[in-house]
């Protein structure tokens, strides 16, 4: 059995949720090979190699990779899953993006979103926004997953390096689509999907001015990333890339704070898997108060500069 992982990575350097979709290769068993696709993306290919349990890695370079848009990248992967069982990724921007058209190239189902592997062919993964678990078992000669990596944890990233194999790139024949711009927002904070404390804000926060003026010393003083509730996002108080949920991140932080946030499912379901989960409410009733570990009624314009203080 061959396991083909593709990195995420940003052509510098190799992000830890290649780590982690790589425990759960590991758990399907079998040879494992690392697919870095990119441009002048040698420095991650080094780094892919010293991840432990790896046959190989396999380096991808051209113009139309660098970006990995999903066309140029998936016609690399369906040209290198004959040598394959299992093509999967962390369930990334990226890897969304990328890995359903492979499967549709190769006419097999996708299995989104696995939170835990149960054999080489049986997966589980959360449905209805978290409330419920659904065991998959896929038929198909070549399996296309997707991982949900906060469910695991990563692969060990120093140990004597794997070769590294550089292959043909291709060519982007399809011509369907062309990068034009990437807008990054400018953050000296943790990135939120790898932060270890995030401090998140709803729509209670009632501006974005006050959503910063009373979020933003808080996640100073913790060294925290700042999330929001889609209502807030709605509202205008946080951008869209702050998002936590169902339609937004799924994060897994040693210690999630919900400032004003009620508790609708679809936040649970990008948060419940924290280790520590306080949450400051006015409403005692509040869902939120279900899932946490600690809970505070009592008004966060209060809570939250008396904490601050604290610290």
């Amino acid at each position: 059995m061959a396991i083909l992982l593709f990195a995420e990575h940003d052509n510098q350097s190799l992000s830890d949720q290649t780590a982690k979709a790589l425990s759960a290769a590991s758990l399907i068993g079998g040879d494992i090979d690392i697919l870095v696709a990119g441009k002048n993306a040698g420095s991650v290919a080094d780094a892919a190699a010293k991840l432990s349990g790896i046959r190989n890695v396999l380096l991808a370079e051209s113009d139309a990779l660098e970006q990995r848009l999903a066309e140029p990248t998936a016609a690399l992967i369906v040209n290198l899953s004959g040598d394959y069982d299992t093509i999967l990724a962390p369930a990334t921007t990226t890897g969304k993006n990328v890995l359903p058209r492979v499967a549709a190239l190769l006419d097999v189902m996708q299995v989104s979103d696995v939170i835990e592997v149960v054999s080489p062919d049986t997966f589980k993964r959360p449905i209805y926004a978290g409330n419920a678990i659904e065991t998959v078992q896929t038929t198909d000669a070549i399996k296309v997953l997707t991982i949900r990596t906060t469910s695991f944890a990563a692969a060990n990233g120093d140990n004597a390096p794997a070769p590294i194999k550089t292959i043909d790139a291709g060519s982007d024949a399809t011509g369907l689509s062309t990068f034009l711009e990437n807008i990054l927002s400018k953050n000296d904070r943790p990135e939120l999907g790898s932060a270890k404390i995030i401090v998140s804000g709803g729509r209670a926060l009632g501006s974005a001015e006050r959503f910063q003026q009373v979020m933003t010393p808080v996640a100073d003083k913790l060294g925290a990333a700042i999330g929001a509730s889609r209502a807030a996002v709605d509202a205008g108080y946080a951008s869209n890339d702050l998002q936590v949920g169902q339609t937004g991140r799924v994060v897994a932080p040693d210690l999630y704070i919900a400032c004003g946030i009620s508790g609708a499912i679809q936040h649970l379901a990008g948060m419940k898997d924290s280790k520590i989960i306080v949450a400051i409410n006015t409403d005692e009733d509040a869902p939120i108060f279900q899932v946490a570990d600690y809970g505070i009624v009592g008004d966060l314009f209060d809570i939250l500069p008396e904490l601050e203080r604290q610290l």
